[in-house]
């Protein structure tokens, strides 16, 4: 049984540690609106990006000398997986999210004989992946330096994968990151963007009116592909940040009450052995009376 020094101390350590996680919960929160703001507002912006340029791909002509960021390589052997993760950890289960979606998309490739090559945006990625796939990483990039998520981050990731692209060392390129739902839920998500595909709501797309674009279809695409694999970048960036404070919050939330009924527990049995060291000096006391 512990001493009452002991318990004392780990009373005290507890509640150190619980305004820690109370302070942390309340910066997280305080992050959470900004990022939850930023988010939302990325969403309509890369969401009619995508469908403009599915939009000009309809009226090429041509789709064979379309642009390969568009179309692709035409090849389906090399795959790119940009796994998208924070820099910073106790945020819960988020990372850890994006990494079993990754492990699970990682395993197919490799199953079907394919090669596999990563680029990890975030340290806590690659910590977790070097154990298995270090091999496999071609590229580790942090941003721990930036206080807040920003577009020219996301550009220099998008810059790097269309200089790999071109030359031609991959033909399929898959981004990983957790989409912002609310405190509670972040979804995992897997969205390709070398060679684009349609979005999953392809009736709003097709509802769209047709255009006459000035200049031409495949001009105007050179200029904003580029830009979109960027946008797509940055937009996951936007979610993930939204998912980190959300995530990060309730993780010291549960913290907080957990710290909260340790304190209670240990205070009981503090009071118990307190009591029962209190009892045992009087027990003798009385017998050393008596046995005078």
């Amino acid at each position: 049984m512990a001493s009452l020094d002991d318990l004392k101390k780990r009373i005290s350590s507890v509640k150190s540690t619980q305004k820690i996680t109370k302070a942390m919960k309340m910066v997280a929160a305080a992050k959470l609106r900004r990022a939850q703001e930023s988010a939302e507002k990325g969403r309509p912006y890369s969401n009619k990006m995508n469908n403009i340029i599915l939009n000009l791909s309809n009226g090429i002509a041509d789709k064979e000398n379309a642009p390969k960021l568009l179309i692709g390589s035409g090849e389906n052997k090399t795959h790119l997986c940009v796994v998208l993760t924070s820099d910073r950890g106790l945020c819960g289960g988020f990372n850890s999210n994006i990494i079993k979606k990754a492990k699970s998309y990682f395993q197919k490739i490799l199953n079907e004989g394919k090669t596999l090559k990563i680029i990890t945006v975030g340290s806590k990625g690659y910590d977790q992946l070097k154990r298995v796939y270090k091999g496999n990483i071609i590229e580790k990039i942090s941003f721990k330096e930036s206080k807040n998520t920003n577009y020219f981050d996301a550009d220099k990731v998008g810059k790097i994968i269309i200089d790999k692209f071109e030359k031609k060392e991959f033909d399929v390129c898959v981004i990983f990151y957790n989409q912002f739902k609310n405190v509670i839920t972040q979804i995992p998500q897997k969205q390709q963007i070398i060679p684009l595909q349609a979005s999953e709501k392809k009736e709003e797309f097709l509802s769209e009116d047709s255009y006459e674009f000035e200049p031409e279809e495949d001009e105007i695409l050179s200029n904003l592909l580029p830009k979109n694999i960027s946008t797509q970048i940055f937009k996951a960036m936007l979610e993930n940040s939204a998912s980190e404070q959300g995530s990060r919050m309730s993780a010291m939330d549960n913290a907080t009450r957990n710290a909260g009924e340790m304190v209670d527990k240990l205070t009981i049995e503090y009071n118990r052995s307190r009591q029962a060291a209190i009892t045992k000096e009087l027990i003798e006391i009385i017998s050393g009376a008596e046995s005078l």
